[in-house]
């Protein structure tokens, strides 16, 4: 009986260590794996309907079309209450601030915010009117950053993009250097 068992054993063991020879082809392998990633195409989403809008294309923000008691479980489609009033403080303003823009005496900066440049400095009224302003962008950052889990420097970066891009010639633009010019 142990005769039997070494033989089987002793076959066993040549059959299972065959021999595995590995080759390499002739022609390369060519992997070609094409893929897009948008990682902030939400908030750029975003960003064109707040801006769509302040600048008078839309009348209002879309609205969620999600049951209020669904809305818990999934993504409003909306923006925070605070941040659809400070788009209507956002519209009020449009008009005054592309007169000021496109004189020169407000500028976009490379943050998304407004800065009162050159001969304006002096003028009380624009300093209060590009105090509302940043302060009304900022709670439509937060928002935009909260609703896509998305930092706020990375939204802040995306959105002054949008807004240089729009403003009127003549507007003082920050670059990401920190230089400004003129559009």
């Amino acid at each position: 009986m142990k005769k039997i068992i070494f033989i089987l054993a002793a076959i066993f063991a040549a059959i299972g260590c065959g021999r595995v020879q590995v080759v390499a082809p002739k022609e390369p392998i060519k992997v070609d794996v094409a893929m897009r990633l948008d990682v902030y195409q939400h908030v750029v989403k975003d960003i064109d309907a707040v801006e769509d809008v302040v600048s008078g294309k839309k009348s209002a923000m879309p609205q969620s079309r999600i049951p209020s008691f669904l809305g818990v479980a999934y993504a409003e489609e909306g923006l925070s209450p605070e941040a659809e009033e400070a788009v209507m403080g956002r519209k009020s303003r449009y008009q005054g601030l592309i007169s000021a823009e496109s004189s020169g005496r407000i500028g976009e900066t490379r943050l998304g915010f407004v800065e009162v440049r050159g001969a304006g400095e002096g003028d009380q009224s624009l300093k209060d009117l590009v105090a509302e302003e940043n302060s009304d962008r900022m709670i439509i950052y937060k928002s935009i950053t909260a609703k896509n889990n998305a930092a706020l420097f990375e939204v802040q970066k995306v959105y002054a993009e949008k807004l240089q891009s729009g403003a009127p010639s003549g507007t003082p633009i920050e670059s990401a250097s920190g230089e400004w010019r003129t559009k």
